[in-house]
């Protein structure tokens, strides 16, 4: 266990015990928000990082979400999606990076939450080894594709059981946010009206909000821009 470290002037509470599949198991619009505080863990041969989630966003399977992926069911991208909950979803974006969702829901439901964005509050020197491109400790984590890339989350991962204590995905239970502000995804073309963007209000690791584009004639998904 880590012990309480210092952090932009505060303390942060360390790590919890992993979380329960029964935790995951409500509508993905209320799973979400509770998500965020929470920690990401990854063990990897070259050290641990872990990352604080504060912002997330939700997407649902169950025929309401046309910018999710499951909106058309099963397929093989998708499959993941249809549970059990606490599997990890892992998508390539735009043909250059990853991104990465938490499987929420029932079994068959196929809702997940995107993880956006969060503070490394383990392991920031191996972090930045993998993002050498952030100037700041802020931005290390502060997208899709920068999370995934400083915990070392890759295809590979592609349906891990984060709340098995042997992953080397796990995540954590966490102090939640003080206060929490919702809003419009990211990126997308359709189903722009959701509020289903969730964040710690204030927080200096969330990602700068991007509008999608006009709706496309091409089925519109998860874009995970970061």
């Amino acid at each position: 266990m880590v012990g309480r470290l210092a952090r932009g002037g505060r303390a942060l509470t360390p790590p919890g015990r992993l979380l329960a599949a029964d935790e995951l198991l409500g509508p993905v619009d209320a799973v979400a928000p509770a998500l965020l505080g929470c920690w990401v863990v990854t063990d990897r041969p070259e050290g641990t990082v872990a990352v604080r989630l504060t912002e997330v966003e939700a997407y649902s399977g169950e025929g309401e979400d046309p910018a999710s992926h499951a909106h058309r069911g099963p397929t093989p991208r998708a499959a993941i999606m249809f549970g059990p909950p606490g599997r990890l979803y892992v998508y390539f974006s735009y043909g250059v990076h990853w991104c990465a969702n938490v499987v929420v829901g029932p079994a068959g439901r196929g809702s997940a939450v995107l993880l956006r964005a969060g503070e490394v509050v383990v392991g920031e020197d191996l972090a930045a080894v993998r993002r050498p491109s952030a100037r700041v400790a802020r931005d290390l984590a502060r997208g899709p594709a920068r999370l995934t890339a400083a915990l070392g989350i890759g295809p590979d991962d592609g349906g891990a059981d984060v709340l098995d204590p042997s992953s080397s995905v796990r995540l954590h239970a966490g102090a939640p946010p003080a206060a929490v502000s919702a809003g419009p995804r990211v990126g997308i073309s359709r189903a722009t009206e959701l509020p289903w963007r969730f964040w710690e209000t204030g927080a200096a690791s969330v990602s700068a909000f991007r509008p999608g584009g006009k709706p496309r004639r091409r089925p519109a998904g998860q874009t995970g821009t970061s």
